[in-house]
């Protein structure tokens, strides 16, 4: 693993309390008496969203301590966990269609998640390349999962608070392919993740006028 990467693992473990907060008053926080509107579909896809969670983590921390054998193991097992994390999203988008509301945003989020790890499938034998479309797939829950922290815990209004949480993963794409671009390392993957999310941004912000 690159030097500047190598603490990647440790880095993505932020993503634990993070989520706990963010799902705390809507999920986590009602266990082990979850109100009706917790049903049998939304705990599957939370179990499989964990499962997923994990091994995002664990990756870069089996490459840091040199396992590349149980990495590849655990990448082979990505490819029956990723389309159940997707698949176990429908009985949700079923009930958000049901209800009238808006799919944009549910729609856009799992274009890019499974975008991007394709993408990192795709250049599996190219280590820099597969690691940082991997890292793209991780910022697709920053936005997210950032939005509920704002709209759960501060009130934050809808609008305001999508846009605000799209320029912060824009401008981590955009540090990120910086720092690589004055370092001469590959970049090409944070260009093409980056211009995804500002296309995403630009559908939201125009749907929305």
């Amino acid at each position: 693993m690159e030097r500047d990467y190598k603490n990647l693992g440790f880095v993505l473990i932020l993503f634990i309390p993070v989520t706990l907060f963010a799902f705390y008053k809507t999920y986590f926080g009602q266990f082990p008496d979850f109100d009706e509107s917790i049903d049998f579909y939304i705990h599957l896809h939370t179990l499989f969203a964990s499962v997923w969670l994990g091994m995002l983590i664990v990756q870069p921390l089996l490459i840091r301590y040199r396992r590349p054998g149980l990495h590849r193991k655990i990448g082979k097992a990505s490819y029956i966990v990723f389309p159940l994390v997707i698949i176990s999203l429908i009985p949700q988008i079923i009930k958000i269609y049901n209800q009238g509301d808006d799919l944009l945003l549910t729609f856009s989020n799992i274009t890019l998640l499974v975008l991007f790890y394709v993408l990192a499938i795709v250049n599996k034998k190219n280590v820099a390349k597969h690691m940082r479309y991997m890292i793209a797939v991780s910022l697709v829950f920053v936005q997210p999962t950032v939005a509920r922290i704002m709209i759960f815990w501060f009130q934050s209004s809808f609008i305001p608070t999508i846009h605000i949480t799209f320029i912060i993963v824009n401008l981590i794409l955009l540090g990120l392919l910086l720092w690589d671009r004055v370092n001469n390392r590959t970049y090409q993957p944070y260009l093409i993740a980056l211009g995804s999310f500002v296309s995403y941004h630009f559908v939201f912000f125009i749907y929305y006028l």
